[in-house]
């Protein structure tokens, strides 16, 4: 257990900011060899869940940034409450090693079929779970290690699960270079990793209209005074100065960039907006909270345009579970914190694109990034060809987590999102990242982190399905699950010749 936390624990140093992916094969290598020559399924299970435990505390401790300096936990709590979390998702990975130790010795699986078959079919399909179960927290998911390496081609096909389970294959392969079947497993190796450069060559999506120039300010107002009642005027100015320097297609500020629901602006604010773009052909995109009645309110975008009859609005769908809902049973941890619109409503699963110029406009706000396939049904969910988005839009409020790894973290889900759709996607942040991402995962242009400014960039929207688009996180499953099939075949034949 000692060695699989070890591993998992340094496993954080596959992901952003150092992208050090190749350590990630390793970790999962030695998970693999730690479950294989354990001496029982019990040791086998507490072996995953040291493995994942690890990995987790070690991809999200900053967390407790947002917990104990904004939110008022006591520091040491809010270790405790982490900690809590990593015990629960160390869960997921303890459930697929020990099913697996289970399976090899119900079929007496050979070696092989352990380690390129049930090992990582359920280690693909354990990623899968701690993305939808309770609400789901895909943080850290393998895959997302793998946006620059040779395997971000499987992406438009498998998503990022899918490039996990591919991960996890190679992990598998490479304990097998010692064994007599070394060369199918190299051959192996050298054909998944061609397969991942040979995929990303591929076109999956073509240029849609005319691009467009934007705007997108990256503010870096304290977090401390952006709630403040004493400073929200400030902030308020602070905005209209930025959005109305100069016109563009598209203008867009941060996720509560506006920190207070319309009811409660100075008259005539939200107007001048308006008024600014009907004069300049801009299309406004403003980060704001909205109640619709005292106890409903929302995390939203309000899009206005030159055209638009009516404002666009879009309601947050996936929330944060503690700050952004209470599940149940936890208003007694959350009532402990004092974090600012923290009990809000969902959107729609499914919520409209909204047209700027030639191109189509889907927005998500922070969190809902981490959330592939949701965002992959948002694309597929258009009426006509002509109704699905071209371009992507992140508004997000990292200033939560500090100085911390967060934000290339999220950057690096943003390139994952980016080359899962074939979709640009712009990300419009407080403090960064403030990025222009291409529809192959390549950052276009950015902001430096921690300082006020705003980004110029021209961004063409796509158009077209991948794979990942149309079936989503289908495909990986039946993979995994044929993989499962496989070696219980395999294990029914090697009992037959025996």
């Amino acid at each position: 257990m000692i060695i699989a936390a070890v591993a998992g624990g340094a496993s954080v140093l596959s992901f952003a900011p150092w992208g050090w992916w190749p350590i990630q094969l390793l970790t999962l290598a030695v998970l693999f060899y730690q479950v294989l020559r354990a001496d029982s399924i019990r040791a086998s299970f507490f072996i995953g869940w040291a493995f994942g435990f690890a990995w987790c505390f070690a991809g999200v401790h900053w967390l407790t940034i947002a917990i104990s300096r904004f939110g008022g936990l006591p520091l040491p709590l809010a270790w405790i409450a982490i900690g809590l979390l990593s015990v629960y998702m160390g869960l997921h990975c303890a459930a697929a090693m020990g099913g697996a130790a289970w399976l090899r010795k119900r079929w007496a699986l050979s070696l092989p079929a352990a380690n390129l078959l049930v090992l990582p079919a359920l280690w693909a399909v354990s990623e899968w779970t701690r993305g939808w179960l309770f609400t789901g927290f895909p943080w850290a998911s393998s895959g997302y290690a793998h946006n620059v390496s040779p395997l971000a081609g499987y992406a438009p096909l498998l998503g990022v699960f899918g490039i996990g389970w591919i991960v996890a294959i190679t992990a598998g392969a490479l304990l097998l270079l010692m064994h007599p079947t070394r060369k199918p497993a190299l051959s192996l190796i050298a054909a998944v990793w061609m397969g991942g450069w040979t995929l990303h060559m591929i076109e999956w999506t073509v240029p849609a209209g005319q691009p467009l120039t934007v705007r997108l300010v990256q503010a870096n107002i304290p977090l401390q005074t952006k709630f403040d009642p004493n400073h929200i005027g400030n902030t308020l100015r602070r905005y209209q100065e930025l959005v109305m320097a100069e016109p563009a297609d598209l203008i867009a500020i941060p996720e509560t960039g506006i920190p207070v629901f319309p009811q409660q602006l100075p008259a005539g604010y939200l107007d001048m907006y308006g008024q600014f773009a009907r004069k300049t052909g801009s299309a406004v995109v403003l980060g704001m909270p909205f109640a619709d009645s005292p106890t409903r309110y929302a995390n939203s975008v309000m899009g206005l345009g030159p055209t638009l009859a009516k404002p666009y609005r879009y309601d947050k769908h996936h929330l944060v579970p503690f700050g952004e809902f209470i599940p149940f049973g936890f208003r007694w941890f959350t009532d402990m914190m004092s974090i600012p619109l923290g009990d809000q409503t969902r959107g729609h699963a499914l919520q409209p694109s909204f047209a700027v110029k030639d191109q189509r406009v889907l927005p998500n706000i922070c969190y809902e990034n981490n959330f592939g396939e949701e965002i992959a049904a948002q694309l597929s969910n258009g009426k006509n060809a002509g109704s699905r988005a071209t371009i992507l839009l992140n508004i997000s409020e990292l200033a939560w987590y500090g100085e911390s790894v967060a934000i290339p973290q999220h950057l690096q889900i943003s390139q994952m999102r980016t080359l899962e759709t074939g979709r640009p996607m712009l990300a419009a942040t407080n403090n960064g990242a403030t990025v222009v991402i291409d529809g192959r995962g390549a950052v276009q242009a950015s902001l430096p982190y921690y300082q006020a400014g705003v980004l110029k960039a021209t961004v063409q929207g796509m158009t077209g399905d991948t794979p990942y688009i149309v079936l989503q996180n289908r495909l990986v499953l039946l993979l995994a699950a044929g993989a499962v099939l496989a070696a219980w075949l395999l294990s029914r034949r090697r009992k037959a010749n025996a």
